[in-house]
């Protein structure tokens, strides 16, 4: 080769050239498609009653709990359950009270209707008797709807507490809304509240010591 062209060739640059593959070893596989993890388990929805709220310390207020309703009630961990209504209890009710271990207590009034039903002033009372002993809490009030029986009911409690009448009738339409009933709130207004006390006092009920720890209980 002449002289001129090795010079050439030795300038010019040379083009890697790609060292080839081991043998026995092929291209990496395209990715496989994982599925995503399966979801973990849900448990179960947390229902409480119709028209269910807070009424006090260790008291609680509502509309008839349904089987729905049983994993939520679980949670507050009832001692008792107060029923207003008349008609007899279904048996699956009875049962779940018995397995937490809740007492069941009925103090059966007819809805206060004008100008068919009253609501007996005694059954109240005797109501008022259980609620104000502490050693039934925490306790559940609850009728159908939890509105005009149990909204009577509560009534009642926020005058033991020195409620003023229009905070208590201020409750009793929110919960009873959109039929508040002018009988209700008038029982409410003129419910004895001696009578009560009275049967705190005697072997009926708790006593004094008993009393749960509310402010302005009114005696």
């Amino acid at each position: 080769m002449p002289v001129f062209l090795q010079r050439i060739h030795q300038t010019r640059p040379v083009s890697p050239v790609a060292a080839p593959a081991p043998r026995g070893i092929t291209s990496p596989p395209l990715p496989i498609y994982l599925p995503p993890p399966a979801l973990p388990n849900v448990e179960e929805d947390l229902i409480p009653p119709e028209n269910f709220a807070i009424v006090a310390p260790g008291v609680y207020r509502s509309g008839f709990p349904m089987r729905k309703n049983f994993p939520f009630m679980e949670t507050l961990r009832l001692k008792t359950i107060l029923t207003l209504v008349l008609e007899e209890y279904p048996e699956a009710n009875l049962k779940w009270c018995q397995d937490q271990d809740i007492q069941f207590m009925q103090f059966g009034i007819p809805g206060n209707k004008e100008p068919f039903d009253n609501i007996p002033e005694e059954v109240i009372c005797a109501a008022l008797v259980q609620i104000l002993d502490k050693r039934n809490h925490p306790l559940l009030i609850h009728c159908n709807k939890g509105k005009h029986r149990t909204g009577c009911l509560v009534g009642c409690i926020r005058r033991i507490q020195s409620w003023s009448l229009t905070s208590i009738f201020d409750e009793y339409r929110r919960f009873s809304n959109p039929k508040s009933r002018a009988v209700d709130q008038q029982f409410i207004d003129l419910f004895q509240l001696s009578k009560v006390w009275e049967q705190v006092l005697s072997t009926e009920g708790g006593g004094l010591d008993n009393l749960p720890k509310w402010r302005m209980l009114h005696a």
